[in-house]
């Protein structure tokens, strides 16, 4: 197998990447380049991570899924057990290959994942695992991406791309980086806009029935004013659609988001699930154990209080939209639960309007909701009701009701 994979992408690699790529590491940095070669006859991609430069990382872990990273194959020391493989990178060039498996199908039939003999999507944070680097204090990465794909196959992804099919990774505050989100290979259509300074592209296979130029209206419409709660916002964003198989619904990324095309731009319920996985992707946070509600809650309030304050939806369907969806919450007993499911969402949605009057009212309107959301926002990460309500508390400047306890759930849970 390692003959056979250096055979595919070592010439190539050697002979053609690095001439285009940047120039010689210095002792301080190191060139990293990732590799895939999309392969639609075997549903797999052959990804090779290569390392280049004066040091190198002393240990590299890689937290596989043994169900779709397989046939590891390194030119340095390599063990892998299980969902884990160690890999100790030799000299000053070093190279790791295996093979990824695309396609990955729900219970119910559709797919996260999925490979056809005309398109893929996938995310670029699945085909490389997550990798935990030891290496010495100030080294640090100097990554890129590189695709090899069959003939008339484009693509598009969340970063900046500095040749055909070739994209330099960001990823602030990390050392090692990789890359991370959704990306859409194969004959697909895309529609490109600057909207407020955000690089967006809407891309989806050809053929299908997705409104690209639909959907850039919808966020030139509304994107600017959620950039003035997440003034952070990604300066690239890569929005993915796609017909059946795929998931019918929506699920963000890095930099990115995938929707399935049947998905409205405004639901009946006056929500936006566009705008809910923006907000994802603004705010970067995820919930613990107790805190999902709060990542679910936040994105879905805001889909609708960005559609009232760009005039999407009238105050009175606003009003009437929050007052249904605390009617549906009352389905939920309590909001301390590890998932937030439907009725738990829709209650938090009443907590987070609860919270922003109280917020408005305690400091003359002077601070408000968007300023705990902002805050969590810069922080990213993982997010606890602790932490939720000491923001919450400083922007009131006084203790908040809304997030007491016996708020949050019914008097016998």
């Amino acid at each position: 197998m390692f003959r056979k994979l250096h055979s595919l992408l070592g010439p190539l690699l050697v002979c053609t990447v690095f001439a285009i790529s940047t120039p010689a590491a210095s002792s301080e940095t190191f060139k990293l380049l990732y590799q895939a070669e999309i392969q639609p006859e075997s549903g797999r991609a052959l990804v090779e991570i290569r390392l280049e430069g004066e040091k190198l990382p002393r240990k590299l872990e890689l937290h596989l899924n043994p169900e779709r990273h397989q046939e590891l194959e390194s030119d340095g020391d390599l063990e892998v057990n299980g969902d884990e493989a160690v890999w100790h990178p030799k000299g000053k060039s070093a190279s790791l290959r295996y093979q990824f498996t695309i396609n990955e199908q729900k219970g119910s039939g559709s797919f996260d994942s999925r490979i056809t003999d005309k398109w893929s999507i996938l995310r670029s944070d699945k085909l490389i695992p997550p990798i935990s680097a030891t290496m010495e204090s100030g080294l640090r990465s100097r990554a890129e991406l590189k695709l090899v794909l069959p003939e008339d196959w484009s693509s598009a992804l969340p970063y900046k791309e500095i040749a055909d099919d070739h994209y330099r990774i960001k990823d602030p505050g990390r050392r090692f980086k990789r890359p991370k989100g959704w990306m859409i290979v194969g004959r697909i259509g895309s529609r490109q806009d600057i909207i407020d300074g955000v690089d967006t592209t809407v891309a989806a296979p050809l053929g299908q029935n997705v409104r690209r130029q639909d959907t850039l209206a919808f966020l030139n419409w509304n994107l600017p004013e959620l950039k003035k709660v997440f003034p952070e916002f990604p300066q690239h964003l890569l929005i993915v659609c796609a017909d059946d198989p795929m998931w019918r619904g929506g699920l963000s990324g890095t930099r990115s988001l995938f929707m399935h095309s049947d998905r409205p731009l405004i639901s009946g319920n006056r929500t936006s699930s566009m705008i809910h996985e923006l907000v994802h992707v603004a705010t970067g946070i995820r919930g613990d154990h107790q805190s999902d509600w709060i990542v679910e809650g936040l994105a879905e309030f805001y889909s609708l209080e960005i559609l009232r304050r760009t005039g999407g939806i009238s105050e009175r369907r606003y009003q009437g939209a929050v007052d249904e969806l605390e009617e549906w919450g009352k389905e939920a007993p309590t909001l301390l639960v590890k998932r937030s499911s439907g009725p738990v969402t829709a209650r938090a949605v009443g907590i987070m309007r609860q919270l922003d009057r109280e917020i408005r009212a305690a400091t003359d309107g002077k601070a408000s909701i968007d300023d705990v959301a902002r805050a969590l926002a810069e922080d990213r990460g993982k997010v606890t009701l602790a932490r939720f309500r000491k923001l919450a508390e400083e922007a009131a400047g006084r203790p908040v009701k809304a997030l007491d306890k016996d708020n949050l759930r019914d008097a016998e849970q």
